[in-house]
């Protein structure tokens, strides 16, 4: 049984706001920065509206409907961070390791050459297969298989992962993971949640109560360890309608959930919520509308909130084209009709 999670036995000390800025001179003056160093996603034009990116001691949920990306999403964002020589743990109740791994391959191989690159199903028949070689080995014959696991081979050992099994983690064992990574590589982590909503928490008295006291922790995570948090979250059932925009009160669980987040980001299908007139007077572009998603960002308390951008998918590759762009089309929360 897992226990629920302890505070630190010891408190911050109260210091005047005068205090803190002499602090902060000494940091400065000594070449140290007093605050926390934004975690790029890769993802220009998003990180442009984060001011830099995800910072140390912030919780950032990503949420959307089941079958979108929001796995491949998070997973390019912890490549990202460990190919740029940073580390990252993560923390998946959905996937085992080799699963993990098939869809790092992919995604590596697309992120470095694009749509030619080893796709995911190849990657998954090179494992399944029982003879022959090494993974570079069995992927030589695949435009970019082999430089992609070798590429995985040069910042695999900073990347993490605490797969899907029998014994799902709670929020004490993600603190001791977070420790730990940053122990056996030196840097400061970022953790990488897949999903929060199926953190065991003891104690709870309802469903909404248990995921209230999840997000609560990994906020409590990010303050205590001074690390980026990127939670997945799950959609309820009224958020997977189609024809309907997800919002931030379409994530399952408690109405307060959105108040832990220091940044919300939500993805939906683009054709499911361009305006109609769209869909009416553009049909050249309604399949077109189909090959994106919508990124939200829905909390920034960084900086500007409401901002709709647009990735291209390439789920194929486990992954988005990193060229985010503003949404050009109008965008409705629910259209009058579904194709």
């Amino acid at each position: 049984m897992v226990t629920p999670e302890t505070p630190p036995a010891s408190h911050p000390p109260l210091l005047s706001l005068g205090e803190v800025l002499n602090r902060a001179d000494e940091l400065l003056l000594a070449g140290q920065a007093p605050a926390a160093r934004p975690l790029p996603t890769g993802f220009g034009l998003l990180d442009r509206y984060l001011a830099g990116g995800l910072r140390g001691g912030e919780l950032c949920l990503l949420g959307g409907p089941q079958g979108l990306g929001k796995t491949a999403f998070a997973l390019m964002v912890a490549r990202h961070a460990a190919a740029g020589g940073e580390a990252c743990v993560v923390v998946s109740y959905e996937h085992d390791q080799v699963t993990l791994l098939e869809r790092m391959v992919s995604l590596e191989a697309g992120d470095s050459i694009g749509m030619e690159g080893v796709h995911l199903r190849r990657v998954r028949e090179a494992l399944e297969r029982t003879r022959g070689g090494s993974l570079e080995e069995r992927l030589s014959t695949s435009f970019g298989g082999a430089s992609a696991v070798a590429s995985l081979r040069g910042y695999g050992d900073r990347l993490l992962v605490h797969p899907a099994g029998p014994e799902p983690a709670g929020l004490k064992e993600i603190r001791a993971f977070v420790t730990a990574a940053a122990e056996r590589t030196g840097r400061t982590p970022l953790l990488v949640v897949d999903y929060l909503q199926k953190i065991p928490v003891d104690g709870g008295t309802s469903d909404d109560d248990r995921i209230a006291r999840a997000v609560a922790g990994l906020k409590s995570i990010a303050l205590d360890l001074g690390v980026p948090v990127l939670a997945v979250s799950a959609a309820d059932k009224a958020g997977l309608t189609p024809g309907r925009r997800l919002r931030v009160n379409h994530l399952h669980g408690p109405a307060g959930l959105a108040y832990e987040a220091d940044v919300i980001l939500l993805l939906n299908e683009k054709f499911d919520v361009v305006a109609r007139h769209h869909l009416v007077y553009d049909t050249r572009s309604v399949e077109r509308f189909r090959d994106y998603v919508v990124l939200t960002i829905e909390k920034n308390r960084s900086g500007v909130a409401g901002i709709d951008l647009q990735l291209r998918k390439r789920l194929e590759q486990s992954r988005f084209e990193r060229d985010a762009e503003d949404v050009p089309e109008e965008l409705v929360d629910e259209r009058l009709f579904v194709d």
